[in-house]
């Protein structure tokens, strides 16, 4: 079992009735991070959930929050998902007009700092904030929706992502059609983050946890 690669469920995938129970689940069954994904129905055609979720569960585990930001103009809505006790916090480089400044300011408030990349854009633009980023999400499917289907041309841009870090502290997270049958292909280009959703939490109530995670891990 690879232990360097990280694994961070995605909870759009879990049972929200349920979502105490879920998350003190896939904590005992392996998980790193638990991945939080803010959709504003503007940035990517789907609504899901805020501030008050995030803060309202913090306290019922230790794993990192890794929160992924969907939204559009995310400066105006740091300071709340900070407060909400994000770990990590990403935006996308589509939506920052200022990223440099926008990753800075997380920074300095305690936060790790990720970028995410939408298929269609070119990794070479963050060449030049690369010591600001603590986490590149290179997304293999178009944000929006769980449940797509991995876009098999993004390992070539995982790989080069991969050499575009180097030798960097950089974590490398990839989010879109992750499951057993190609997660070993997107480790092999390079990612350590793994972001899934329907392959861990699948029908939910049946679902292995413990088994799914290792899965995607070995």
């Amino acid at each position: 079992m690879n232990n360097d690669i990280k694994i961070a469920p995605s909870i759009l995938a879990s049972d929200f009735s349920n979502l105490k129970n879920e998350i003190i689940d896939i904590e005992k069954a392996g998980a790193d991070f638990i991945h939080l994904d803010v959709m504003d129905g503007h940035f990517v055609p789907n609504l899901t959930f805020g501030p008050p979720l995030i803060k309202s569960i913090r306290g019922l585990t230790k794993l990192v929050f890794d929160v992924h930001l969907m939204v559009s103009n995310p400066d105006y809505l740091l300071d709340q998902y900070i407060d909400a006790g994000s770990d990590i916090i990403t935006v996308h480089i589509e939506a920052c007009n200022h990223l440099d400044r926008t990753l800075n300011y997380i920074k300095s408030k305690g936060c790790k700092a990720g970028v995410a990349i939408n298929p269609h854009s070119d990794i070479n633009f963050l060449e030049n904030v690369l010591d600001e980023i603590d986490l590149i999400l290179i997304m293999t499917v178009n944000p929006g929706f769980g449940g797509q289907k991995f876009i098999q041309s993004m390992l070539k841009k995982i790989a080069l992502t991969k050499t575009l870090i180097d030798n960097r502290d950089i974590l490398l997270e990839v989010d879109g059609g992750i499951s057993p049958l190609n997660s070993k292909d997107v480790t092999n280009a390079g990612a350590n983050v793994l972001v899934a959703g329907s392959s861990i939490f699948a029908s939910n109530r049946n679902a292995d946890y413990t088994k799914n995670i290792a899965a995607l891990r070995n």
